[in-house]
């Protein structure tokens, strides 16, 4: 897994600008960065994020 933010908030922005500028979906993102979806997922679920296909984004 790449070196990821550790504070959740700014982990949120990073994988919403990568989901924005660069991938289609959180599974494209994370194959291609090699980052761990469901540790992604939790994270940011715990700050109160859900991931949203249709907008690719958590919001």
């Amino acid at each position: 897994m790449n070196t990821l933010p550790k504070d959740p908030v700014i982990l949120l922005s990073y994988v919403n600008t990568q989901l924005r500028d660069n991938y289609s979906s959180l599974e494209e993102m994370c194959r291609a960065l090699d980052m761990d979806k469901s540790s992604i997922i939790v994270i940011l679920s715990g700050i109160g994020y859900k991931y949203e296909p249709a907008q690719n984004r958590f919001c």
